[in-house]
């Protein structure tokens, strides 16, 4: 199978390149080599390339940026999806999306199923909410919704910045009473790559690590994974914040639908465990690095 994949320099878009190009011919282009919001490009790109499914992981993911330039998040979150599904028909490619908790609205007390009514609360929301719908204009479409991804290549999410905090001495401040659904991004990658081998129904999927949590919680659990059981934790409150827009206060998402065609996700706290262990190598790798070649170290 060709798979194309726009956004392939950012968090979500090496580590799908990475694990895709196991099973299949990979063409992983980035925002410079293929903007997803002319449809003359994808077009282009698509028609020349012929994949058999698109992959996307370009998005525009600055929420609170996004409140002072709508028209920039539009064009990213929802034409971008658009053109990707024209495309794809086009050339009767699959097209996998993803989307994201905030389309809710946090009210709920228990986590939300595929099937549940969104009603997003700022910009950034209403933006992927809109790709949601658009991108079904592909013949065969699969939206996965993801949640507080972390890990991958380029770990610059809350969770990275979590650990950074305990190991370095320095305080975490987690919300206390935010309730969420992490998503692993190995794990995102394999449910993906078993999507495109099985070929489920076609549609809305929940595509998060099993189980929910408080930020609070999981920073502790980050804590003893990383081995400072005493490290500086510092809980805030979600209203104490004054975050515009404001973020879904429970945002816990059920991947049950998921499960239910034969794609199960790992419980947070193993892909937390996973995570926390291939940072560790990772430290130790570049330390012994430094230690062999202290010259040539940067």
């Amino acid at each position: 199978m060709t798979v194309l994949i726009p956004g392939a320099a950012g968090q979500l878009g090496q580590a799908m390149v990475r694990r895709l190009s196991v099973d299949h011919q990979v063409i992983g282009l980035t925002h410079r080599e293929l903007d997803i919001t002319r449809l003359d490009t994808v077009m282009a790109a698509v028609t020349s390339q012929r994949p058999d499914a698109i992959v996307n992981c370009a998005s525009y993911n600055d929420v609170n940026r996004a409140e002072v330039e709508p028209v920039r998040a539009l064009e990213a979150n929802a034409w971008g999806p658009w053109n990707l599904a024209r495309a794809a028909a086009a050339v009767e490619a699959t097209l996998v999306h993803f989307s994201t908790d905030f389309v809710f609205d946090g009210e709920a007390s228990a986590p939300y199923a595929e099937a549940d009514a969104p009603r997003p609360q700022g910009r950034y929301a209403v933006s992927k909410l809109l790709g949601e719908w658009l991108a079904t204009e592909a013949p065969r479409a699969y939206i996965l919704r993801v949640e507080s991804l972390f890990g991958g290549p380029r770990a610059k999410s809350s969770v990275d910045m979590l650990l950074t905090a305990v190991r370095s001495g320095q305080a975490a401040r987690p919300f206390s009473d935010r309730v969420t659904s992490p998503s692993y991004v190995e794990d995102v990658t394999e449910a993906t790559s078993r999507l495109l081998q099985t070929a489920p129904p076609p549609g809305l999927y929940h595509c998060v690590n099993s189980g929910m949590t408080t930020w609070l919680d999981l920073t502790r659990e980050l804590a003893r994974l990383a081995g400072h059981p005493d490290a500086r934790i510092e809980p805030l409150r979600l209203a104490d914040a004054n975050l515009v827009p404001p973020r879904p206060r429970f945002a816990a998402l059920s991947n049950a639908k998921l499960a239910s065609v034969g794609i199960e996700m790992p419980a947070w706290e193993d892909a937390l465990r996973r995570y926390v262990t291939v940072k560790k190598d990772m430290k130790d790798m570049k330390i012994a690095w430094e230690r062999s070649f202290p010259n040539n170290s940067s």
